[in-house]
């Protein structure tokens, strides 16, 4: 398989997390329009290449309110609350040294430029895994859940991207996915969360892997955000403040 072809997690998802740790990193160029330094790359291992997107921390823009050098960190950590939910919505992620340092280097996903969450979010298709995302941000606390950061691939499945401003550990939820405010949570989702309580108990190997990539604090919050959602048995409503990002795609 060439770079220049779609690949698909059918490579399993073991092998792709093998692939981004161990492979050779070939950049390509910067991908536009980011606010931080975002490289994509091409990751080769024996007969295998792969496309991904490479987030130094050195190319990190300097924020008053996440500090600085942690974002490619709370990159990896989305990659590993969504796989522990068993929810699959953001792409295989890896903490690695690459050509410009520490990075978070992420499995590039083939999208249709069309598509983001404005022209999907009627679409009784994306009902569920919306409904999951939008659990999932509030549980990660994102910050910055623009349109744009929903992808479709070219077999219609749904990503996550972007989530590099996650898991403050003060109130921070900004995010275009309010279309479930005040509903209840469907029981699917309020039993993956339950299952996470346990899964995130303190020792455990996720809490141990979490504790590598966030503060104490912030790890702290997780667990109060994962209670709240639970006890409340609902989605949030927009709280005080500017509860959507901007821009909004």
């Amino acid at each position: 398989m060439t770079s220049g072809e779609p690949a698909t997690l059918a490579l399993t998802q073991e092998r792709v997390l093998h692939h981004l740790t161990e492979g050779e990193i070939e950049v390509e160029g910067l991908i536009p329009w980011s606010s931080n330094a975002t490289l994509l790359v091409t990751v080769r291992e024996e007969d295998l290449a792969l496309l991904a997107v490479y987030k130094p921390q050195r190319g990190e823009r300097p924020l008053w309110d996440f500090p600085f050098g942690t974002l490619p960190l709370r990159e990896v950590a989305a990659y590993l609350l969504s796989d522990a939910l068993g929810w699959g919505l953001v792409p295989p992620t890896v903490l690695r040294e690459g050509p410009h340092g520490l990075g978070s280097l992420q499995f590039f996903v083939h999208a249709r430029d069309e598509e983001h969450f404005f022209t999907i979010e009627d679409d009784p298709a994306y009902a569920d895994d919306l409904k999951r995302l939008a659990a999932f941000d509030v549980v990660a606390n994102n910050a910055d859940r623009k349109s744009g950061h929903c992808l479709v691939d070219e077999q219609g499945r749904l990503w996550a991207i972007d989530n590099a401003l996650t898991f403050h550990d003060e109130p921070k939820l900004r995010t275009v996915i309010w279309d479930f405010a005040g509903r209840p949570l469907p029981a699917a989702i309020k039993n993956d969360l339950q299952a996470l309580q346990e899964t995130l108990a303190e020792g455990s190997p996720l809490s141990q892997a979490l504790a590598q990539l966030l503060s104490e604090p912030e790890l702290a919050a997780l667990r109060r955000r994962l209670r709240r959602l639970i006890r409340a048995g609902r989605f949030p409503e927009p709280g005080p403040g500017r509860p959507v990002p901007w821009p909004l795609v």
